[in-house]
């Protein structure tokens, strides 16, 4: 479709309500999108019509389900260019893809062996290694970032050594909007041997990654992030390291054969999907996808920069505010504070105004302690924003200041 605003915001049932009396300006997608009808009507239809467990049914529910579900697999699968099916595992989001292979790599891993983290990650790509750390003996290092919110690349190469065995960045940074160079991170990794990991939570709704491109080992993200249901996220494993990974949980489907004697396990993707998964999650997800690639992410991205840039000019109007994340690659996320105004306080009053905007340290609070602040004020915008939503936040904003100064 071409990109029509209105036709795209009557998708999406919510942004016709209210809030304290005014219209819902929603501005908190980095913590979660929106779901279109097109999306909930796929939840609808299933536990609707064809609700039943999937693969192991021969009856006509199960059957429709497990293709239904199958289904969704394969579209993910052609979205981000994995190589073969198998390689998408479905679990129950970025933070679950996270920490499953970080337990694959617990018995890989030994005592003074390296791993290499970025300064800006939230806490999801932070706690698993550092208990990974504690259980093996492997050394924790991070990559530091300068006070654009930009991490530096020049020390990344430094850290990198022969005991380097596994890399963790995200691709775009929740609390700052940072888009890190991941390809060159990548290849960088790869030519010391270490693994790479990509936590792409906030880049997915926005940009398109090829992941065969990319050449990759990990990649995760969750669909709710992508207007798609809570509860559900993939993570692309390359099939060499999913056959060589131990798996995260035992129980049902993830077998070949079980004795008391002794078990085998299942394939990829089965594998690592032990117990009956969120099959209308897979399912959701996989409409949700479509949704997106009908719109086309090239229109996507090009009306969110415009957001993004209508909205740091506008914002940067008003007298001592502060953004944190000024990096030259961005996507539409703006953090910022007012000088002598706790973030908290501003959160409350532009709520009141029918604004929702996310205040805190956004689950990175090492980015925070970089700044020597509590928190920020987070505007994070999506496709179905639009300038006037923008007019409104500031607005909104010279209010709060006014209020609170």
């Amino acid at each position: 479709m071409s990109f029509n605003l209105q036709k795209i915001r009557s998708d999406f049932p919510i942004l016709s309500r209210e809030v304290n009396g005014y219209p819902l300006v929603y501005l908190d997608n980095a913590a979660t999108s929106q779901k279109p009808k097109q999306v909930i009507d796929a939840i609808v239809d299933y536990y609707s019509n064809y609700n039943a467990n999937i693969h192991r049914g021969v009856h006509t529910l199960s059957q429709e389900a497990t293709d239904a579900y199958e289904a969704a697999r394969h579209k993910i699968q052609a979205h981000f260019n994995a190589k073969e099916a198998c390689e998408i595992i479905f679990t129950a989001g970025t933070t679950h893809g996270i920490n499953l292979v970080a337990n694959g790599f617990s018995e890989i891993l030994k005592k003074g062996d390296e791993i290499i983290v970025s300064a800006m990650e939230h806490h999801s790509n932070i706690v698993p290694w550092q208990m990974l750390c504690e259980k093996t003996g492997a050394v924790l290092k991070v990559i530091p970032m300068n006070e654009e919110g930009v991490l530096v690349f020049s020390e990344y190469k430094k850290l990198l050594s022969n005991k380097t065995k596994l890399v963790f960045v995200n691709h775009i940074s929740n609390a700052l909007g940072t888009i890190n160079p991941i390809k060159k991170i990548i290849e960088k990794a790869h030519q010391v041997g270490a693994a790479v990991l990509v936590d792409g939570a906030q880049s997915c709704s926005h940009i398109k990654p090829d992941l065969q491109k990319l050449d990759v080992d990990f990649y995760v993200t969750s669909a709710h992030k992508m207007c798609g249901p809570t509860g559900v996220g993939i993570l692309y494993m390359k099939e060499a390291w999913g056959n060589k990974l131990a798996p995260y949980q035992g129980g049902g489907e993830m077998i070949a054969e079980v004795t008391f004697e002794k078990t085998t396990y299942a394939g990829l993707p089965h594998k690592f999907e032990a117990g009956t998964p969120n099959i209308c999650g897979g399912i959701a997800f996989g409409a949700a996808i479509d949704y997106l690639n009908e719109i086309g992410f090239e229109a996507i991205e090009a009306h969110e920069n415009e957001l993004l840039k209508y909205a740091t000019e506008q914002l940067l109007e008003i007298e001592g505010l502060k953004i944190y994340g000024t990096g030259p690659d961005k996507t539409s996320v703006v953090s910022f504070n007012i000088e002598g105004i706790h973030p908290y306080d501003i959160g409350t009053i532009v709520d009141k105004l029918g604004i929702a905007v996310r205040t805190g340290h956004h689950c990175a609070q090492p980015i925070m302690d970089f700044y020597k602040i509590p928190g920020t004020v987070r505007a994070s915008f999506a496709f179905y924003n639009t300038l006037e939503e923008v007019d409104a936040l500031v607005n909104a904003v010279k209010k709060a200041k006014m209020m609170l100064s």
